[in-house]
């Protein structure tokens, strides 16, 4: 398909550029520059839309599919009665991502293989979704976050983890999570309990770099945090605790920080809803995830858009949602913006997703109005593009 964006404003991932024409050429960008300057063929190409603006497909780089949003996140992994069930779900969920114009996710948990297989029939076109990197299952240490619910795959000792690890790229996994300390929806375990010791969580971190893959670390506490950075983790994932040495070392090291606001304000907004035990610790942190959040902007490290997407009242596809959380907890418009589209694609090893230009797939949303001017305007996408095919409206 030949397609052409007329006079749009382009944000491309990393600046605002007026007056700008983008040129479709299959599932890619053909072409990007000065409208009044478009190449004759343009004339032939199908408008998609004109005087809009226009951004790259947001990047989700924390979500589980399998999981829907509901109170009781234990509860709905016992119901989960096999690896199909939860194939069902994550088809569903991935959709719904895609509407929301949310065109590329890294999925960080999930029971079995089920997410891997999404991502397979995704990217082979049968099945409508973003496009998905999957962890397969969490790694985690006996009883630690994540043993109750079907996520996490238990292992302990650096020779286990390496195993784990291999076993888990070998049955298709594009990234890797760890379980570097508690976690608030693991009742009988303190969210700030540091988990992995330094040496298995360097035995893990060297596997999976071995193999190309990207390595996740959830790390709410400061110890597991500081752990999983010296041990060279590629992000560390809601660092609700994060203290100003952490920030400083994930600055110096090129440590990503994806916070998923969305997962703590879900909880707290609905506290009276979900258990009591998620309901406290989810209150206790928030405060502190703020001010670990704006610490992590002042140190200059780089922040990266990630929802925890499937926790308690945190549905699929909210990532421009968090966009508009990061803005209001200090976070200025296009480093949020950012964040959701360029940096994201950086941590994710993406080269051509995330931005907009020649040669880079063809993920694009289109808003009537310019969300670096009203953050909320990234809420209400008028156009959304996967590889260069129109996404069907939100439900």
């Amino acid at each position: 398909m030949l397609a052409y964006l007329a006079d749009v404003t382009l944000f491309d991932g990393r600046v605002r550029r007026p007056r700008r024409g983008v040129l479709i050429e299959g599932d890619r960008i053909a072409w990007v520059g000065a409208h009044t300057r478009a190449p004759r063929h343009a004339r032939e190409a199908r408008e998609l839309a004109r005087g809009v603006v226009v951004t790259p497909g947001l990047i989700d780089a924390h979500v589980h599919l399998c999981f829907d949003g509901t109170a009781d996140f234990a509860a709905e992994a016992r119901e989960m009665e096999s690896v199909a069930a939860a194939t069902v779900k994550a088809v569903r969920n991935a959709a719904i991502t895609l509407r929301h114009g949310v065109t590329t996710v890294r999925d960080l948990g999930g029971r079995g293989d089920a997410a891997i297989w999404v991502a397979r029939a995704v990217e082979s076109g049968r099945l409508p979704g973003p496009r998905i990197l999957a962890a397969g299952r969490a790694l985690t240490v006996t009883g630690g976050h994540g043993h109750n619910v079907g996520l996490g795959r238990e292992v302990d000792g650096p020779d286990e983890v390496r195993r784990a690890v291999r076993e888990e790229i070998r049955a298709g996994a594009t990234a890797i999570k760890l379980m570097a300390t508690g976690g608030v929806l693991t009742p009988g375990i303190t969210a700030d309990f540091a988990a992995f010791t330094p040496e298995e969580l360097r035995a893990a971190v060297e596997e999976a770099h071995a193999w190309g893959r990207t390595v996740a670390a959830h790390a709410i506490g400061p110890t597991g945090i500081l752990r999983a950075v010296e041990a060279g983790v590629d992000s560390i994932e809601h660092g609700s605790m994060l203290t100003s040495e952490g920030a400083r070392r994930m600055a110096e090291r090129g440590t990503y920080h994806v916070p998923t606001l969305s997962a703590l304000v879900g909880m707290v907004d609905h506290a009276d809803e979900i258990p009591a035990y998620a309901a406290e610790k989810a209150t206790a942190l928030v405060d502190r995830a703020r001010e670990a959040f704006r610490r992590s902007i002042r140190a200059g490290v780089r922040i990266v858009c990630g929802t925890d997407a499937g926790t308690p009242f945190n549905p699929h596809g909210s990532a421009p949602l968090e966009v508009v959380r990061m803005v209001e907890w200090g976070l200025p418009p296009i480093a949020a913006l950012r964040a959701a589209t360029s940096v994201a694609a950086e941590l994710l090893r993406l080269p051509d997703v995330g931005v907009i230009g020649p040669g880079a797939a063809a993920d694009l949303c289109a808003y009537e109005a310019d969300p670096l001017e009203d953050v909320r305007a990234i809420l209400a996408p008028v156009v959304v593009l996967k590889g260069g095919e129109p996404v069907g409206s939100l439900p």
